[in-house]
């Protein structure tokens, strides 16, 4: 049986290999690090593990896939800012609070832009940052439970897509509003936008230890859009650049009245100075109205305190705070190498991509070298900041990344293509086809100081003839390549969840070691956790009735329920009890109208069920456990609303 699933894996790849070789995906690469056929490079035998996690955005899911690469496999959804049935995040009582903004509970969110947490300058393995874009939020995701542990919604912001951005020490997220409006949102006209609507930056404050956040201030700029961002590093660090668009301040019909100037704006931030405005009290103390929602690992719940005020720095006032490079045209991507000296503008209107030096900024800003200024803010001289242009690189240049090893790599979405050129030289060294239409891409460590330069992830926007067909919404696409060589080549493709739009990446090696396995059972803080079935029990109080369950292979603790009356709001808690890795239990309730529970050992979680009419309903685990679970399961007999039936219960088959 062995010989034969060896020979069924040689034939597979034979055949990939020569079908692969008919395809327009460049010159085969046998000098590159992974050496071998294309199956057997992307390929992950049964028992191994992938060498890199990919952590990709679901788009309007407006959740986060895992995926291993080189493999492609889906190994988990993270349930973010939207509900998810299947771990019921947002359905049990512990989690709903995470989905509370200012406008109330929003149940669904889109997903852009994860980026992970860096410790001088290099990818960490301690949390993912990723940004709600509809209802402006930042989460952060633990890398040790893979659960979302924070939330926190951004004020005076509208359409959160530039960001979350990582600075190299993970000092501050930031987030840039891709919608300017009116600060504070009031009534006026929308004629009256130019020179009255504000785009608003926010800067983050992460709790070096805890991960905790809070909106240490925001900067309030013209009323452009703002883009994507990307941080200083090296001799840049203590600076953010964010790209922006429609710097004509059009209101209507944009894709033509805001793509009249030939240029448009970088805008480069000095946050260490803005550090210095706010402890000298330059800053206003603005009004607000914004939800922080933390999930506590101790106590297993979550918790929503509403904020009521920001601080905000008004750059026309404060010298030295911002400048604004100007950059070919309607700039989506703003990328900075790893060295931190250049910062790369991906003109969606331009096929030229362009680098500016940060060298040449400073000693422009100190040689005063401005062509004028937008409402207060200097504008540098194009020819004196610019560094380089990487000529006719390709049609609609979006996003960079880059290896570690001096090149960088440009998407194209109107040309379909990944671009390799060289930083410094700005010369295309290479091209590979992507099918069809790639928005982001993203080499794991690729916006940091340290990138891991082995494969490099493109994220498409049309699949049309890539897979089985679905109907007319077909799979979103991700396309993996090899570029441990001198050129790139096509190893992989594999629908994701959603539409990726961009990604972050890490080795495997430095996130596994601090996974935990499961939630220990002395540390279940949890105010309605049951730690041994001899405290299982029933409570009523009123009209509220109180289960405390426990289960573990293969039982629920109590199993059979009497006393329960049509009109009660019965809340089950249900404990874990379990200690061992990857046993997981579930439960659901015939007539709950929510989703079951998904339980971690170790772990506590609470549904409600409101009983409508009387009968003996059965409840059981959902989750696999055992080869006895079938036999998990219990009943609990509701009366009615005037029966005098006593509370009572069963525990131990009693």
């Amino acid at each position: 049986m062995k010989n034969y699933f060896r020979y069924i894996t040689l034939m597979f790849a034979v055949l990939f290999t020569v079908a692969m070789s008919s395809c327009n995906t460049g010159p085969k690469n046998d000098k590159g690090a992974l050496g071998g056929n294309i199956a057997e490079r992307s390929f992950v035998a049964p028992g191994e593990l992938d060498e890199f996690y990919a952590f990709v955005s679901g788009g309007f899911s407006g959740q986060l896939a895992i995926h291993g690469l080189p493999s492609g496999r889906l190994f988990k959804v993270i349930p973010v800012f939207s509900v998810d049935a299947e771990k019921a995040y947002g359905f049990n009582e512990e989690t709903k609070p995470m989905l509370n903004t200012s406008y109330g509970p929003v149940p669904w969110d889109d997903a852009h832009h994860p980026d992970l947490s860096q410790t001088n300058g290099e990818v960490d393995g301690r949390w993912c940052f990723i940004n709600a874009n509809n209802t402006p939020r930042i989460a952060r995701i633990s890398l040790s439970t893979f659960e979302t542990e924070e939330i926190i919604e951004i004020p005076n912001s509208a359409g959160n897509h530039s960001s979350s951005f990582v600075t190299e020490n993970t000092e501050y997220i930031v987030a840039g509003t891709r919608f300017s409006v009116p600060v504070p949102q009031r009534d006026m006209s929308i004629d009256e936008y130019k020179g009255n609507f504000k785009g608003a930056v926010s800067f983050i404050k992460v709790d070096s230890e805890t991960g905790h956040m809070n909106i240490n201030f925001q900067i309030m700029l013209p009323g452009f859009n703002y883009d994507l961002a990307h941080p200083g590093r090296g001799a840049s660090h203590g600076w953010m650049f964010f790209s922006t668009y429609n710097t004509e301040e059009a209101n209507t019909l944009l894709e033509v009245n805001a793509s009249q100037n030939d240029k448009d704006y970088i805008a480069a931030i000095n946050w260490k100075k803005a550090e210095e405005y706010i402890a000298a009290g330059k800053f206003t103390e603005m009004p607000a109205n914004y939800a922080h929602n933390v999930y506590d690992e101790s106590t297993q719940m979550a918790t929503t305190t509403m904020m009521k005020t920001v601080k905000v720095l008004n750059p026309a006032d404060l010298p030295g705070l911002v400048y604004f490079l100007p950059t070919p045209k309607s700039p989506h991507g703003c990328d900075v190498d790893p060295t931190g000296e250049y910062i790369i503008g991906s003109g969606k209107l331009s096929a030229s991509i362009t680098a500016h030096s940060f060298t040449k900024m400073l000693a422009a800003i100190e040689g005063q070298k401005f062509d004028g200024d937008a409402y207060g803010i200097p504008i540098l001289s194009y020819e004196d900041v610019v560094a380089g242009i990487v000529e006719q690189a390709g049609l609609g240049p979006l996003h960079t990344e880059f290896d570690g090893k001096g090149n960088a790599y440009t998407t194209f979405f109107i040309s379909s293509e990944v671009v390799k050129w060289k930083v410094g030289t700005w010369e295309v060294l290479d091209r590979a086809p992507t099918y069809y239409s790639v928005g982001h891409l993203m080499i794991p460590g690729g916006n940091s100081r340290k990138p891991f330069g082995k494969y490099l992830l493109a994220m498409n926007k049309i699949t049309k003839d890539r897979y089985i067909p679905t109907g007319p919404e077909l799979a979103q696409s991700a396309q993996l390549y090899d570029i441990s060589g001198d050129k790139m080549e096509l190893l992989l493709d594999f629908p994701t969840v959603g539409e990726p739009h961009y990604a972050a990446g890490a080795p495997a090696s430095l996130i596994i070691p601090n996974h935990k396995k499961f939630y220990k059972l002395e540390e279940n803080n949890h105010p309605f956790a049951v730690k041994s079935e001899k405290d299982a029990r029933v409570e009523r109080d009123g009209k509220n009735v109180h289960i405390y369950m426990t289960t573990i292979r293969s039982h629920f603790a109590p199993d059979n329920i009497e006393g329960v009356k049509v009109g009660d709001r019965v809340y089950f808690h249900v404990t874990n009890l379990e200690q061992d890795f990857d046993v997981p239990h579930g439960i659901a309730m015939i007539g709950a109208n929510t989703s079951e529970l998904l339980i971690m050992p170790g772990q506590t979680e609470t549904f409600v069920w409101e009983p409508k009419m009387p009968g003996v309903w059965p409840f059981y685990c959902t989750d696999f456990c055992s080869a006895l679970h079938q036999e998990m399961q219990g009943y609990v007999r509701v009366s009615a609303a005037d029966s005098d039936i006593q509370m009572k219960w069963t525990l131990d088959g009693e």
